[in-house]
């Protein structure tokens, strides 16, 4: 089952209206190299696809030597790049491939950004449109299937998460091994390999530990007591996996109140299925006691999902007040400040006096099954 990604269209117009490169970034597996394909059956450029696991490749594209790129590129009108991040010196000889070769379309795709970024943000500078691809988004499966379809898939998208092969499979069996596989074998590939991590059972615990606090606030102290780690590695390592588009984190929101909790974030999976299998649990709703936990999680991934693809900027928080009062989910933007309540069934709760006190001028929404979708489609 193939879906139509919000940024085929995206990408596609930048490359036909600018002459600046485009950067990919995303988990693996979430599906890039297919969206690049579909980028290139829809332009019908001559295209260059450079794989940078192979060697060979590496070597050209690590040495700044113009005369030998001029020599691999000619002919072609588009270059593809995939996976950048293998490639020593990537950033300054893609700034020398644009700064010369005017008429060459380069896009570029990175499953982490532990290296590429470093390699890439400074000397491509005003040089490429950058975009971050994700598992598959309810406001992509918006684009073919109507309301009552896409509130069928909220068990199944809570259970075994929304990378694009899952789609595909059917039965528990079939998708268990698969998100098996995609923990075990590309999940760390590029943390272990570029953000040198020796020790991947102490990542996997520590990401364990992470799924089941999901919601929470998180102590780096008490996870590096837990593990056994320092706090420093601790942090280290979650910056790791942020990195990676494993995970992501929530501050707490700040503004008015010396009584707002603000040290501790708290920590969230860009993919439940993910998050499921790291503490091996794929049984319906009906049989678990996390499902507050899991709502939090996907409604505030497919937020995320929705604001980037539909290029809205806007900064993510959580708000608690010492005394206990608290929102799951604040959002600034256009100026506006919005709190948000999550609730699984069709209850509707009332904001908390003390936000209403400290934010007179803010919104608030309580987002449940009922009204979920007009949180995180777009309208």
């Amino acid at each position: 089952m193939k879906i139509p990604r919000v940024l085929t269209e995206t990408v596609i117009s930048k490359i036909k209206s600018s002459d600046k490169g485009i950067i990919i970034y995303g988990a693996r597996q979430v599906g890039k190299t297919t969206l690049v394909d579909d980028v290139i059956k829809n332009l019908g450029l001559k295209t260059l696809t450079v794989n940078a696991d192979q060697s060979k490749y590496v070597n050209i594209f690590s040495q700044r030597d113009l005369n030998r790129m001029k020599d691999f590129v000619e002919g072609y009108e588009l270059l593809f790049i995939d996976e950048a991040q293998r490639i020593p010196e990537i950033g300054i000889n893609l700034k020398l491939i644009l700064d010369n070769f005017k008429n060459l379309k380069v896009v570029v795709t990175g499953s982490s950004s532990l290296d590429l970024a470093s390699k890439i943000s400074e000397p491509l500078t005003g040089r490429a449109w950058t975009y971050k691809l994700y598992p598959i988004s309810f406001y992509e499966i918006s684009t073919f299937k109507n309301k009552f379809e896409l509130k069928d898939q909220i068990e199944e998208r809570l259970i075994y998460g929304s990378y694009p092969e899952v789609f595909s499979l059917t039965g528990e069996s079939n998708k268990r091994e698969y998100l098996q596989n995609l923990t075990d074998a590309y999940l760390y590939k590029d943390l272990l390999e570029l953000g040198d991590v020796r020790n991947s059972h102490k990542i996997r615990d520590l990401l364990k530990l992470l799924a089941f606090q999901v919601g929470s606030e998180v102590s780096l102290s008490e996870l590096g007591n837990n593990l056994g780690m320092g706090k420093d590695t601790v942090s280290r390592y979650v910056d790791l996996l942020e990195k990676s588009y494993i995970i992501f984190r929530l501050e707490g929101f700040r503004r008015n109140l010396r009584k707002e909790v603000t040290k501790m974030d708290k920590i969230f999976f860009y993919d439940l299925g993910i998050r499921n299998m790291l503490i091996d649990n794929l049984k319906p709703l009906k049989e678990r006691n996390d499902v507050g936990q899991l709502w939090e999680n996907f409604l505030i991934s497919e937020r995320i999902k929705y604001l980037s693809y539909s290029q809205i900027y806007a900064s993510n928080y959580f708000w608690r007040l010492y005394t206990g009062a608290e929102l799951d989910y604040v959002e600034e933007a256009g100026g506006e400040l919005t709190g948000y309540e999550f609730k699984f069934g069709g209850k509707v709760a009332k904001a908390p006096l003390g936000w209403k006190t400290a934010y007179p001028d803010s919104k608030f929404k309580c987002i449940n099954r009922d009204n979920f979708l007009e949180f995180i489609i777009k309208k």
